[in-house]
């Protein structure tokens, strides 16, 4: 196909999109219409994942940038947007991590995994911005995760990252509300997902390698949100049934909670797998030279389906049963209280 500019599909900008959660993002939106602009660090992931675009019946285009580097985010954006025309929806995927107790993470761990995880996502929405406002139209959607909903423990800087994304997301919509703005901000917060992450994760761990803590999902689901997310305009999809407990749990009895995650927290992200360690390509430093997969070491145990998201298409209905929740909750604390 050719890369010139298309102007009967739209546009989505993506980071991270030559693997995991990204590239099964950028396969789904040309599947349903869309050309796709791909931002990430290695040209073979990109190759890739472009090629993936393209017999998903889209146009797409490749720009290798770090996220890191505002000025190179800058040049991507303008290069998508010459060969694919305006971009209408850009999507902060790009993240990183890094594995181990908190003493035991050196300061340039900490230091990239915030610069990737956290300023990544205000460089790129600075410079979707600087598009959309002047058109008074888009939407930029941020990844975050159930660790922004709740930190857990070997992974700090990540947690810290996510929980920065979430609260910048809420105060640069309120800024676009404030401004009326028709500019939409958003933010989806993917479970455990069975990606590529875990073995691209740098780890400090004593024994073991990072796995995701259980229930996994594929990531068809998180990519599948992310549409929703944007198509709809939402302002917030929490996807799995694991991400709404766990943001619920943190609420209601975040000390149970802190007693949960010191006891078993450690343990459920680390696999003794020789299957999960062969895997390993640590890539916090510098991208991957071979093309990155959707899919992670752990299919087989991954979900293939979300209630939650079912729930999540249907916002009247969720509501109504967060709502039953919310008295059963209610019913269950008055009860003692009557008894007192």
């Amino acid at each position: 196909m050719s890369d010139r500019p298309v102007t009967s599909r739209p546009v989505l900008a993506i980071t991270g999109g030559s693997s995991g959660i990204g590239r099964c993002t950028a396969a789904l939106f040309a599947r349903r219409g869309w050309n796709v602009g791909l931002i990430a660090r290695g040209e073979a992931g990109l190759e890739a994942a472009l090629a993936d675009v393209r017999r998903a019946g889209g146009s797409g285009c490749m720009v290798a940038a770090d996220v890191s580097d505002a000025e190179a985010l800058e040049r991507a954006a303008a290069e998508i947007e010459q060969k694919l025309g305006p971009i209408q929806a850009w999507v902060n995927g790009a993240g990183a991590s890094a594995y181990g107790r908190f003493m035991d993470l050196p300061e340039e761990d900490y230091r990239r995994v915030t610069q990737v995880t956290y300023l990544g996502v205000v460089n790129g929405t600075r410079v979707a911005l600087r598009r959309m406002q002047p058109r008074n139209h888009g939407t930029i959607l941020n990844v975050g995760s159930a660790v922004a909903l709740r930190a857990v423990p070997l992974q700090s800087a990540y947690s810290a990252a996510k929980y920065a994304v979430a609260g910048f997301t809420e105060a640069v919509r309120a800024e676009l509300l404030h401004d009326s703005s028709r500019v939409h901000l958003g933010i989806v917060h993917p479970p455990s997902t069975n990606t590529p992450f875990f073995n691209h994760a740098a780890s400090r761990l004593e024994d073991g390698v990072p796995r995701p803590p259980p229930p996994v999902y594929e990531p068809e689901i998180v990519a599948d949100a992310i549409h929703l997310a944007i198509t709809e305009r939402r302002r917030e999809v929490q996807v799995g049934g694991q991400t709404v407990a766990l943001g619920m749990a943190n609420t209601v009895m975040p000390g149970v909670l802190d007693w949960a995650l010191g006891r078993f927290g450690q343990g459920m992200q680390v696999s003794h797998s020789g299957r999960a360690g062969a895997r390993r390509e640590e890539t916090l430093f510098q991208p991957s030279a071979v093309p990155s997969p959707v899919h992670g070491a752990f299919g087989q145990e991954a979900m293939r389906r979300s209630a939650q998201m079912s729930l999540n298409r249907s916002p009247g209905l969720a509501t109504m049963l967060l709502g039953l929740g919310a008295l059963g909750v209610l019913a269950c604390l008055a009860g003692p209280a009557r008894r007192s």
